[in-house]
C-alpha cells in the first residue's frame, strides 16, 4: 500500500471541485474580496446551523478567543481557568489580553479538563473558564456550567476541534457565553486558508466582537476602541458556504472511522483507545490512542518507516512550555498524556482497507 497521510483532503476537494471552481469564479467576477456578501451569508448560515443568534467571522480561531475574551471584558488582573493539554493558542490568548491562565489537570480518558479539580482552582480573581472540546470530544458542559454559575464566571468554549459536536443534543460552542471556532484547513469544517468564528447569543458581546475585528469601529474611519484587523476573506467564506452543508455527513464519516478503529484495535495490549462519554457526540477531529510503557516514540518512528503518518498532539503540555515554565506547577495527568498520545490517520472518507493496514502495522509493532 502507498504511504498513508495523517489527513487526506483530496477526497473532499475532488467531490466539491466543480462547486469550488464556480464560487472562485463568482468571487473574482464580483471583485469584492473583503467583508462581501459571502461573509454575510455564511455568518447567517452558520448561525442557523449552530442555533445561535450571532456568528461573527474572524481571521482565525486564535483571534476568536482573543476577541471573545476582550468582548466579555476579560483583561489585566483577571484569571482565566483552562486546560494544559491543548494547543498553545488557548493559553496564549489569555495572556495576550493581559489576564493570567490558570491550569487545571485533565481526565486521562476524555483528555478534557478534570472538572473534579475545577472548583479548587477558582479564586476571587477568576473571571472566566475556557473549556476545550479536545479532539472533538465534548466537555461535560452541564457540570461545568453548574460550577461557573455558582461563582458567576464567564464560559468561553474553545471549539476549534469540535465543529458539529454535541453535548446532550446541543451544539458545543453555543452552550457557554461565547463559542470560538477555527476553520484551519485540517479542521472538521476547514477553509483553504486561515479562518475563525465567534458564536454567541449575547448581543453586547457580538457587537463588541464585530467592532474589534475592524479596528474598533462600527463605521469605517470612526474608530471607537483599539481593535484588530481580523476579517474572514470573502473567498474563504465562499468556500465554507460550499462545505457547510456537508459537515454532518463528514462528521458521520469520522464517527464510522472511529468505530472501525475500535473494532480493529479493541483488546490490543499496550494501547488505550479513546472514549465517548454518554453525554457527548464525539466528532473525532483526531483519533488519538495512548501507547503505554514508554514505547510511543519508538512506535511512531517505526510506523513512519512503514509509510504510516501519525501525529503527537501534544508533545509538551502548555504549562511546561518555556513561556510558562516560571509557574513551576505540576499537572501529572497532562504530562503523562503528552508522553503517550498518538493520533492515527483519520478523515471522513478513509476506507476500511487503509484502516486495516494502519491497525495491522500498529499491532505488529506492539
Amino acid at each position: 500500500m502507498k504511504s498513508v497521510p495523517i489527513l487526506d483532503l483530496s477526497y473532499e476537494i475532488n467531490e466539491l471541485k466543480p462547486q469550488l471552481m464556480q464560487v472562485f469564479e463568482n468571487v473574482l467576477d464580483a471583485g469584492t474580496f473583503i467583508m462581501g456578501p459571502n461573509v454575510k451569508k455564511f455568518e447567517q448560515e452558520v448561525a442557523d446551523y449552530l442555533g445561535v443568534k450571532f456568528a461573527i467571522t474572524l481571521n482565525s480561531g486564535t483571534d476568536a478567543i482573543i476577541i471573545g475574551l476582550l468582548a466579555a471584558g476579560v483583561g489585566p488582573g483577571d484569571e482565566v481557568i483552562t486546560t494544559p493539554f491543548t494547543f498553545f493558542a488557548t493559553a496564549e490568548a489569555i495572556s495576550q489580553v493581559g489576564a493570567t491562565p490558570i491550569f487545571v489537570d485533565v481526565d486521562e480518558y476524555t483528555y478534557n479538563m478534570d472538572l473534579l479539580q475545577l472548583e479548587a482552582a477558582i479564586t476571587p480573581r477568576t473571571k472566566a473558564i475556557i473549556p476545550v472540546h479536545l479532539f472533538g470530544h465534548t466537555v461535560d458542559m452541564g457540570e461545568l456550567l453548574r460550577i461557573a454559575n455558582k461563582y458567576q464566571l464567564l464560559v468561553i468554549e474553545d471549539t476549534a476541534q469540535a465543529f458539529g459536536a454535541e453535548y446532550q443534543d446541543r451544539k458545543v460552542g453555543t452552550i457557554g457565553d461565547i463559542g470560538c471556532f477555527s476553520f484551519f484547513p485540517s479542521k472538521n469544517l476547514g477553509a483553504y486558508g486561515d479562518g475563525g468564528l465567534l458564536a454567541t447569543n449575547n448581543e453586547e458581546f457580538a457587537m463588541k466582537a464585530a467592532m474589534l475585528r475592524v479596528h474598533g469601529s462600527k463605521k469605517k474611519y470612526y474608530n471607537e476602541v483599539i481593535g484588530y484587523n481580523s476579517r474572514l476573506d470573502e473567498i474563504q467564506a465562499a468556500i465554507l458556504r460550499v462545505k457547510l452543508p456537508y459537515i454532518d455527513k463528514w462528521n458521520d464519516g469520522r464517527k464510522l472511522a472511529a468505530r472501525t478503529y475500535k473494532e480493529l484495535l479493541s483488546g490490543v495490549e499496550g494501547i488505550v483507545l479513546p472514549v465517548e462519554e454518554s453525554y457527548a457526540k464525539h466528532v473525532f477531529h483526531q483519533y488519538t490512542i495512548r501507547v503505554k510503557e514508554g514505547r510511543r516514540d519508538e512506535i511512531q518512528a517505526k510506523l513512519d518507516e512503514l509509510g504510516v503518518s501519525t501525529m503527537i498532539y501534544y508533545p509538551v503540555p502548555v504549562h511546561k512550555l518555556p513561556v510558562y515554565q516560571s509557574m513551576e506547577i505540576q499537572m501529572p495527568k497532562a504530562e503523562k498524556l503528552a508522553s503517550e498520545v498518538l493520533s492515527l490517520p483519520i478523515w471522513p472518507q478513509i476506507d476500511r482497507q487503509i484502516q486495516s493496514y494502519v491497525s495491522s502495522k500498529l499491532i505488529e509493532l506492539l
